[in-house]
């Protein structure tokens, strides 16, 4: 199987393991789906995106037919039509579509993580293999110092993006388009997940998804 990612950008094994075998369930579903479709990527899926980010988009899962397949976050799936076109809209991206990993698509300012990095079944990890993986996004967070501002990309991005920063959920309640001082320097913003079923039944348009990452950038003090 080819090797989508360089060797700098997977060295930190506390950030991204590529032979996790935490969950057994989703390596067993990893398996399986390897055995069905020899090519695709069916692994733990990396980060992608700037290095050194204003702004982390915090999603659920790899997609069976999308990361899961191309290895590389939102893409070649529905849910990441809506996404990768805003960010070139708003001039994170050089290019408004993704289809592969090794397409020349590229993003500044941004970087995109999920709270699990392994396809699950039906798209619906368990909690805790969400909470196992929570461990990556942590040590990822720590480790972007810059970070100003955090769009979490439905509930289950929104409640990881929380315990990597060991801040109460209490205290931050999800909704679309909420916006959360997390301290002196962060923010949380809120975002319906860009999903084909929300897009397709217009719980997110395209606006109502622009705006808040308009907000994000401004928040993050952007300036190209």
């Amino acid at each position: 199987m080819k090797t989508l990612r360089p060797a700098s950008e997977v060295a930190d094994r506390a950030v991204y393991d590529p032979s996790c075998a935490r969950c057994p369930r989703l390596v067993s579903y990893r398996s399986r789906c390897h055995d069905q479709h020899p090519d695709y990527w069916c692994r733990p899926v990396p980060s992608f995106g700037d290095p050194a980010p204003r702004i982390v988009l915090v999603g659920l899962a790899p997609g069976l037919h999308g990361a899961n397949r191309t290895g590389r976050p939102f893409t070649g799936d529905h849910a990441g039509i809506l996404l990768y076109e805003t960010l070139f809209r708003l001039g994170f991206a050089n290019q408004p579509t993704s289809v592969s990993a090794d397409d020349p698509l590229r993003l500044r300012g941004v970087r995109i993580v999920n709270a699990v990095k392994c396809v699950p079944p039906e798209n619906k990890p368990l909690p805790e293999e969400i909470r196992r993986c929570n461990a990556y996004l942590h040590a990822e967070l720590a480790a972007l110092e810059g970070v100003r501002v955090l769009v979490a990309l439905g509930r289950i991005g929104h409640d990881a993006a929380l315990t990597a920063l060991a801040l109460k959920r209490s205290a931050f309640p999800f909704g679309h388009g909420r916006e959360h001082r997390l301290d002196a320097t962060r923010y949380l913003l809120d975002s319906y997940h860009c999903s084909r079923y929300n897009t397709q039944t217009r719980r997110l348009t395209a606006p109502m998804f622009r705006a808040v990452l308009e907000r994000a950038r401004e928040l993050a003090e952007v300036r190209w």
